[in-house]
């Protein structure tokens, strides 16, 4: 059965920097198992993944567009401290979650003084090209409860 909406996929997968560093690998453990379609994967590598079937491998480059967008200055600002209710010291590095307005999101403490805590909203990975070793497991239909109601 090949990749589309709403299939049950199960992939293994090794994300690497242009350099060849390894970011993240599923190889040492449980594959990856996610429902086609739904976002739950950066765009680029579903796209890819779309029409592949079980037993397919494919090595992948993912420019930012497609991944996990472009940094954005934006998205760091300044917060006084008073906002941040955090028993302890806080120190760059350090991710909290905010409420931006938009919902909720991921923010890393860039740089902490004595009235303000500078952090970034980006993705940790935003501006990255990401490189992707996939294998698929398995792809199977989807079962009606693991199809999203639109």
């Amino acid at each position: 059965m090949p990749i589309s909406a709403n299939a049950v996929v199960s992939i293994h997968y090794t994300l690497t920097h242009p350099g060849g560093d390894i970011i993240e690998s599923s190889r040492d453990g449980a594959p990856l198992t996610y429902t086609h379609g739904t976002e739950a994967l950066v765009p680029g590598l579903e796209r890819a993944l779309h029409g592949k079937t079980a037993g397919e491998r494919i090595t992948v480059s993912i420019k930012p567009e497609e991944g996990y967008g472009l940094r954005s200055d934006e998205l760091i600002q300044s917060i006084p401290r008073s906002v941040f209710h955090f028993d302890g010291e806080i120190v760059p590095g350090m991710r909290f979650q905010a409420d931006s307005g938009r919902g909720i999101e991921l923010v890393t403490v860039m740089q902490v003084n004595e009235s303000d805590i500078i952090v970034d909203a980006n993705h940790p990975m935003a501006g990255e090209t990401l490189n992707f070793d996939v294998e698929i497991i398995t792809v199977e239909e989807g079962q009606e409860e693991e199809i999203p109601v639109s």
